[in-house]
């Protein structure tokens, strides 16, 4: 059984059977995809079927779906299906028990002219019911940088919410990736007080490859000093691969050692 605050891995939920042995033998806490496809395809028994794959009792938190989707969208009927999307998935978080579920901003600065405005506006509209329907089910929401190559727009979101069940998950390779003008310090200023979640892997800033940490050029020992004491955050490992999850995750330990896993 892992124990409390132990490292999440993220795998695909339709891969959750597949390697169910796996993740057992390891212990590991788990951070759970969940698509678009895999919300359509859940039959009414999808609880009961899972629950023996998790028995050894992980820690869960859950990823939405994202392809497509726009909380922030103008556009009413997008913004309804998005909506509808991420209610299920709240849901599915609920019976699962799952700390956390991952959502994607949904905002980039050349889709809306730069005008991070008119996306805080609509986005207002699609959060605050989710996140009473978050606080309900016994969840958090935490919004992942994706395209953003500033920490603005995202401040702005966590200061016109101001709920503590609704923060940020930082992402270290997409700001490895896309945040070329603003360091580490200037992110983690404003948003380090609403961090629920990161999402661990590395790159060398040209492409979301995500390698094993400690492999690219993301400065991983500055994010974890800069976070000592924050004991509530879920540390969640995207590395593409098993071997370089079980890398990563030895690294972390071995290495970086953020705190006692």
């Amino acid at each position: 059984m892992p124990g409390p605050g132990s490292p999440h891995v993220h795998i695909p939920f339709a891969r959750l059977a597949g390697f169910s042995g796996l993740l057992r033998a390891g212990g590991l806490s788990l951070e759970l995809y969940v698509s678009s496809l895999d919300l359509d395809a859940l039959a009414p028994d999808w609880l009961e079927k899972t629950a023996p794959l998790l028995d050894y009792a992980p820690e869960i938190s859950l990823h939405a779906p994202f392809m497509d989707l726009s909380p922030g969208a103008v556009d009413d009927k997008v913004r309804a299906v998005t909506v509808e999307r991420f209610e299920k998935t709240l849901d599915m978080a609920s019976a699962l028990h799952a700390l956390a579920v991952v959502f994607h901003s949904g905002y980039e600065k050349w889709k809306y002219a730069h005008r991070a405005d008119i996306w805080l506006d609509s986005s207002l509209r699609t959060w605050g019911p989710l996140i009473e329907k978050a606080r309900e089910n016994g969840t958090r929401i935490a919004i992942e940088n994706i395209f953003e190559d500033t920490p603005d727009n995202l401040v702005m979101l966590m200061e016109r919410l101001g709920s503590p069940g609704f923060g940020i998950c930082f992402d270290a390779g997409h700001f490895n990736l896309f945040s070329k003008e603003r360091s580490l310090a200037d992110w983690l200023g404003p948003l380090k007080e609403h961090i629920i979640e990161l999402h661990l892997h590395d790159n060398t800033g040209g492409f979301d490859s995500h390698m094993p940490i400690g492999e690219g050029t993301f400065p991983f020992r500055l994010l974890f000093d800069e976070l000592h004491g924050s004991d509530d955050i879920i540390y969640t490992i995207e590395a593409h691969s098993k071997e370089d999850v079980f890398i990563s995750l030895a690294r972390l330990a071995r290495e970086f050692g953020p705190k006692e896993f």
